[in-house]
């Protein structure tokens, strides 16, 4: 879905980083308190990866003259590395850098508006942002409103349940092995293992996917939401647990013990949990967490360095429910240190306000990269990979397929939400104001004792009872008490 590189120290619970409050009290749209909100004519856009030259290329002489003549705004982008976009984020907002527009994941926006890092935007919408509404329903829009204020805007509006619970395999070497389908556990491990039998080069496995596994091994639906991967949701008992004590957590560290203790994972996978994507991509690995439309996302890149691999997803357990939550996808947010709000605004709106913006902001000028045929995007260049993510502001009012993108692939993908259920906690965003230091000790025994158990680096039923105590001692309870009670007054407010 993204190319978000979650790392070790800030997986799940997202860590110390998502638990510090605000730094000071923010400041004004575009400057001092009160002030009105300013157009400067330049965006500042804190932006994920690295500059290329093709890129530089397309922002100075294509997209910014283009903006500046149809909206009289600019774009500048500073980029952060993967390793370290978050981490310099928190520090350049924490110190009112002019930063007029940044992206994160929808499902931390709860903990951005605590850390005072994204102003409302709902006066800013109404007045340069009603093209953007017309292809953003409400509904959409939604998952970025924290106690009835619009904060950030959900930029990915396309076919999403089932987030996080997918398995993008190499689908070329599960064909070659004998096998067409991935549905088990089982059936990972028997891929993994004739893998491994037949090519001695290959990898294995370069994610331990604790979330599809969870899936699979659930008893009831589990739902993640806006309080991190320590508490998961029941959606048949509405009740907030404690993920580390359910029995799927059990079964999935269970069998990524047995997958180390077979050899088919490797160290890394657990020490450098984060690099699972760039592993992937890397052509000798051979199945990562996936999503809908995943496989389209990285194909180029694996394809540098494995030029016949193909890429496909799959579901584990396909025939259990599917749920829409607003705990995947992209958001856009505006920080209060913005010079421009206006002008970013005015941006987004402009990228969907029709069709030709929002393909020229992806590809470029038609013709010059790519042509369209029979509603196909023709690569001049199959390696071209686009200039703004896809993944970041794909729409589905306005998303188009390369001719590599079977038919196949894009049936599942139109009707992959049909029968899909929207989670009762699709806009829940919890508040952690009153369990700021409990939260803190959790995250470090996250860091430091659970996530080599969840990826089976050491065995569970030696290492968990001592994390058990250690979670009591850190205010597990207390945390999960005041989940439970935020999560029954959202519920009861639905009503």
């Amino acid at each position: 879905m993204k190319k978000r590189f979650i790392s070790l120290m800030v997986a799940g619970v997202l860590a110390s980083s998502m638990l510090l409050g605000g730094c000071g009290q923010p400041q004004a749209a575009g400057g001092g308190a009160g002030a009105e909100p300013k157009d400067t004519g330049k965006v500042i856009i804190l932006y994920p990866g690295e500059e290329t030259d093709e890129m530089a290329n397309f922002i100075d002489n294509q997209l910014n003259p283009k903006l500046k003549e149809e909206i009289g705004e600019e774009v500048e982008l500073v980029y952060k590395g993967w390793d370290q976009y978050w981490e310099q984020k928190d520090i350049m907002l924490s110190a009112g850098d002019a930063i007029d527009l940044y992206w994160d994941g929808l499902q931390d926006i709860g903990i951005m508006v605590n850390k005072k890092q994204c102003q409302p935007l709902d006066e800013l919408i109404a007045t340069y942002g009603q093209d953007m509404k017309k292809v953003i329903p409400d509904g959409q829009l939604s998952g970025g409103v924290v106690d009835g204020i619009q904060y950030g805007i959900p930029s990915a509006y396309a076919p999403s349940s089932g987030m996080f619970q997918l398995v993008c395999v190499r689908e070329d070497l599960l064909e070659e092995v004998g096998m067409n389908d991935i549905q088990t556990p089982d059936d990972l491990a028997e891929y993994a293992e004739k893998v491994a039998e037949a090519h001695s080069e290959i990898s294995g496995p370069a994610d331990i996917i604790y979330k599809p596994l969870t899936r699979y091994f659930q008893e009831e639906p589990l739902t993640w939401g806006s309080a991190g991967d320590t508490v998961v949701y029941g959606e048949k008992t509405k009740k907030a647990y404690n993920y580390f004590e359910s029995e799927a957590f059990k079964k999935v560290a269970q069998f990524n013990r047995s997958m180390y203790e077979k050899g088919l994972y490797r160290d890394e996978l657990t020490t450098n949990y984060n690099e699972r994507d760039s592993r992937m991509q890397q052509g000798t690995y051979i199945w990562v967490e996936g999503s809908i439309g995943k496989e389209n996302e990285i194909i180029s890149s694996v394809r540098a360095n494995a030029p016949d691999a193909v890429l496909k997803s799959y579901i584990l357990d396909p025939e259990q429910d599917k749920y829409i939550t607003a705990c995947g996808g992209e958001v856009l947010c505006v920080p209060y240190s913005a010079q421009n709000p206006i002008g970013a605004i005015k941006f987004v709106n402009w990228l969907y306000t029709n069709k030709d913006n929002y393909m020229f902001a992806l590809y470029g000028p038609e013709g010059e990269n790519y042509t369209v045929e029979d509603g196909r995007i023709v690569l001049n260049d199959p390696a071209f990979g686009g200039y703004f993510y896809e993944w970041m502001f794909r729409n589905v009012n306005y998303q188009m397929f390369t001719t590599d993108v079977t038919d196949e692939f894009i049936d599942t993908y139109t009707h992959w939400d049909d029968n899909a259920i929207e989670s009762d906690i699709m806009a829940f965003h919890f508040d952690n104001t009153n369990v700021k230091s409990e939260q803190t000790a959790i995250g470090e025994i996250w860091n430091t004792q659970i996530m080599p158990i969840l990826c089976g680096y050491v065995d569970y039923d030696t290492e968990f009872p001592k994390v058990q105590q250690a979670l009591k001692d850190a205010g597990m309870d207390k945390y999960l008490e005041e989940v439970q009670k935020q999560l029954d007054e959202y519920l009861a407010s639905k009503k």
